[in-house]
């Protein structure tokens, strides 16, 4: 059965609901048609981390490491599209990516999505300029200086949280924006633009369905990091909004071992073991005092436990991902954390296949665009290059997508603060978003379930600004 999917357009929708378009169409479309209703004011945003103010909250995929070591060499002279003699006068977008260096991988993918969405836009003004980053922030100031200076009109990226606020200085000063595939909220405003999903959005999202589905109670398991920490801000904030409470929390070293004593000392205390344990034992010891058969009946259902007593949460946040989730998740159920009973929630970390494997995470929930829309991009993506893009990719497409879209506004290309912030929005493959007055990116995001077999949709993505956190 052929998959359909939201295409990004650059036509607005005929109606309230989304249509999807055709591949020749596949750019990102204004929303400002589909609804009447003013868009709903949006949740405060948590509070900034106290301490390490400057430390970035990595972007929501294991296998990006933050860059270090020196700078690397900036891109060569090859430019995408260049212009011709007669061509019209090219619209030039900057593309600041880690080409060289720990993350040239990932970097490489998204100048690979960049192209396709270059390739649909069929717009023979637009010309890409990649910049190499390096592995620091000095290598994309570089980058951004080199660019700017061909005559970027926007600028795309840089990556990681570290370089943005370099970046958007010197891009500020030649009245240029910057729209970055962060998702560190801090490095928004002034010309910065966070594309990426953040780990706020995300738990407000998640929070929202739980609530709904009768959960209040929360626990809290997260390491001691700007990404921890932020969810954990995003957390208190989502339970003032939605009600709720936070009864039990442990952050550990971000740096701690995860199969280590220090780990599973965390986890003991978080599931009240030892307290839990004595309660066991006391029950067993009034059993076997009363000898009679109601008694005994009782001692032999508790002859398989190793605890005795319900925990006072209904779930635990467990923002972290890849090996480390991996290790951690087991440890729960050995310590009479029932999953299937204290339901896990997490963040975009979570979205890698395989973790149904893992049966303590089985049932658990975490906030992500629509995997639909995800599974298209990949199949395009790996018709053209021959190989799975990983899940950030899709960024540099709707970034680019969005460029093309405000290229073609009926005044000419329109790279202004006020045209970012078009209160309208854009569809892209990872679903609806909007830059608000701080400069980040709402988006309409799924909540989805992992199964064993991988991830269901437990709530779709909403498909209007106003669904958004309802």
């Amino acid at each position: 059965m052929r998959k359909e999917v939201n295409h990004p357009s650059t036509r607005r929708p005929a109606g309230p609901r989304l249509r999807a378009l055709g591949a020749a169409a596949a750019l990102l479309f204004a929303l400002a048609a589909c609804s009447s209703s003013p868009p709903p004011e949006p949740a405060p945003p948590p509070p900034a981390a106290e301490t390490q103010p400057s430390a970035p909250v990595l972007p929501p995929q294991p296998t990006i490491t933050q860059p270090a070591g020196p700078s690397a060499p900036i891109v060569s002279e090859t430019r995408l599209i260049p212009p011709r003699p007669g061509a019209p006068t090219p619209i030039k977008i900057g593309l600041l990516l880690p080409l060289s260096g720990p993350n040239a991988e990932i970097g490489q993918a998204l100048l690979n999505a960049a192209q396709i969405a270059l390739f649909d836009a069929r717009d023979p003004r637009l010309m890409l300029l990649p910049g190499d980053t390096g592995a620091t922030p000095e290598g994309a100031v570089a980058a951004a200086n080199q660019v700017l200076s061909e005559g970027a009109q926007l600028l795309l990226g840089p990556l990681f949280a570290t370089a943005a606020p370099a970046v958007g200085e010197v891009a500020r000063a030649r009245g240029v924006n910057v729209v970055t595939f962060s998702n560190d909220r801090r490095v928004a405003g002034n010309g910065v633009f966070v594309l990426g999903l953040t780990p706020e959005q995300q738990i407000m999202r998640v929070i929202a369905g739980a609530r709904r589905d009768g959960l209040s109670r929360f626990a809290l398991l997260a390491p001691d990091s700007p990404y921890g920490r932020s969810v954990a801000d995003a957390l208190r904030v989502a339970l003032l909004r939605y009600g709720g409470s936070l009864v039990r929390e442990e952050i550990y070293p971000a740096t701690l071992d995860p199969g280590g004593d220090e780990m599973h000392a965390t986890i003991r205390r978080l599931a009240d073991y030892e307290a839990r344990r004595r309660a066991l034992q006391e029950q067993r010891r009034a059993l076997t005092a009363r000898q009679d058969a109601v008694a005994k009946r009782a001692l032999r259902r508790l002859e398989t436990l190793d605890t005795f007593g319900d925990l006072d949460y209904d779930a635990v946040v467990l923002p972290e991902g890849g090996g480390r989730l991996r290790a951690i998740a087991p440890l729960l159920p050995f310590y009479d954390i029932d999953t299937s009973k204290q339901r896990l929630i997490g963040t975009g970390l979570w979205a890698e296949p395989g973790l149904g494997k893992e049966p303590a995470m089985v049932g658990g929930w975490f906030a992500a665009p629509e995997p639909g829309n995800a599974e298209v991009f990949s199949d395009r993506y790996k018709a053209a290059y021959g190989t799975v893009p990983p899940r950030i990719a899709s960024l540099a497409y709707d970034a680019l997508a969005l460029a093309a879209a405000l290229a073609n506004e009926a005044d000419g290309a329109d790279f202004s603060v006020t045209a970012l912030e078009s209160p309208g929005g854009f569809l892209g493959y990872d679903g609806i978003f909007r830059f608000g007055p701080d400069g980040v990116a709402e988006r309409g995001l799924a909540i989805l379930e992992i199964t064993a077999e991988g991830t269901r949709v437990r709530s779709p993505a909403p498909i209007r600004f106003e669904d958004i956190g309802s």
